[in-house]
């Protein structure tokens, strides 16, 4: 955000050490640009207060988990401010944060505060039995251009930010698998996990034609990048980028709120 890089909390037990991997590349834009900011959010304990308990048995059906989607209630309690970077969208002034497994309502709050001049809004998609991340769900594309995850819709009382600024938001096109590749536990919909390189230039996954095409027909000019053998490792080509150099200032993307 800006000349800011922030450390998200992370919210699974697994991925709470991981932030150290990436402090000497931290300590290295740090020493290469005055301008650079490195932030932390406060590292959270983690302990069983910030689950529901067995909320992700198996006995549960899906039918259930659908209705718990729909009611904001998910497998994080708001013990204390949780929240993933994968949750967060860039839109210039704006932040539009995921509320759901791996982010909860404290979590916003607390990004809010820490950023004061950006307007930040939840969202949520009650189509997901598992909403963990937004980036296979809703995937901005240029100003004024938003995919949308057919099976995870925007809320309607949560489209309006968007409809009162000419946004349009339109439905991702099918998946070309009918399943993910072997020891991947990600959602086939990795198919929209898209790398936008500017307004015109998109990266779409080799084999993922559907979604290809539909980028074409939207005026983007198409990058294939064969990752597909890549997916067991938690997700697609925007999981696994972040864009650090940026030219441009920040705009004001939303002027009608």
């Amino acid at each position: 955000v800006g000349s800011e890089i922030l450390e998200a909390t992370m919210s699974y037990r697994c991925r709470w050490f991981e932030y150290l991997n990436y402090r000497p590349l931290m300590q290295r834009y740090w020493e290469e640009d005055p301008n650079f900011r490195h932030e932390a959010a406060p590292k959270p304990r983690l302990t069983d207060a910030d689950y529901h308990p067995d909320y992700l048995s198996e006995k549960i059906g899906e039918a259930k988990r659908l209705e718990w989607a729909a009611e904001k209630f998910f497998v994080t309690t708001e013990e204390e401010p949780l929240f993933d970077a994968a949750d967060v969208l860039r839109f210039g002034k704006d932040l539009v944060v995921q509320h759901g497994f791996t982010t909860n309502l404290k979590g916003i709050e607390w990004i809010r505060r820490h950023f004061p001049d950006h307007r930040v809004h939840a969202v949520n998609f009650p189509g997901d039995p598992y909403p963990i991340h937004i980036d296979a769900t809703f995937t901005p594309l240029r100003p004024g251009l938003i995919l949308n995850n057919p099976q995870r819709r925007l809320p309607q009382d949560q489209r309006e930010m968007f409809e009162k600024n000419g946004w349009e938001i339109v439905d991702a096109a099918q998946p070309a698998h009918n399943q993910p590749p072997p020891l991947c536990y990600s959602s086939v919909w990795l198919s929209m996990n898209v790398l936008v390189l500017d307004p015109k230039t998109v990266c779409v996954e080799k084999s993922e034609v559907y979604q290809a095409e539909q980028m074409d027909k939207l005026g983007m000019e198409v990058v294939e990048v064969e990752l597909r053998d890549a997916y067991a490792f938690g997700g697609g080509l925007h999981c696994c980028t972040a864009d650090v150099y940026r030219e441009g200032k920040c705009e004001d993307y939303f002027p009608n709120l």
